[in-house]
C-alpha cells in the first residue's frame, strides 16, 4: 500500500532501528516507547489489522507468533507484553497489523 507508513519501512523508504527480519517479518524499535523496551512486529505483507486476517494467512500468523517470544529473547526480556490493537476504537493509529512487544522495568497498567 503506498500511502502506508509500515509498508515504507519494509520498502526501506523510511529509516527504522530494525532488530530482526525475515523473509516475512519485521520488527523495529517504537518511535514513541511505552516501556524501556518498545517493539513493534509486523508482516511485511500488508493486512490492515486481524479483522483482515483471513484462512490463508495461517501460515504467517503461525510464523509471527513463534517468532515474538524469540524476538523478545533477543532483546534480553524474560518477561513481556504483547498488544496487538485491532481497529480506529481500540486505539489502532497505523492501518498495517502490528504486535508490540512491551518489557523492561515498570510496565505500564491496564
Amino acid at each position: 500500500m503506498s500511502d502506508c507508513l509500515f509498508c515504507k519501512i519494509v520498502a526501506g523508504e523510511i529509516p527504522a532501528r530494525i532488530t530482526y527480519e525475515d523473509e516475512l517479518l519485521l520488527a523495529f524499535h517504537d518511535i514513541a516507547p511505552k516501556a524501556d523496551t518498545h517493539l513493534l512486529v509486523i508482516p511485511k505483507q500488508h493486512i490492515e489489522n486481524l479483522n483482515d486476517l483471513s484462512a490463508d494467512d495461517a501460515e504467517l500468523m503461525s510464523h509471527l507468533m513463534l517468532k515474538l517470544p524469540v524476538i523478545a529473547r533477543q532483546q534480553q526480556l524474560n518477561g513481556f507484553r504483547t498488544i496487538a490493537n485491532t481497529g480506529k476504537d481500540s486505539g489502532q493509529e497505523v492501518f498495517h497489523m502490528h504486535f508490540h512487544i512491551l518489557g523492561g522495568e515498570q510496565l505500564p497498567g491496564f
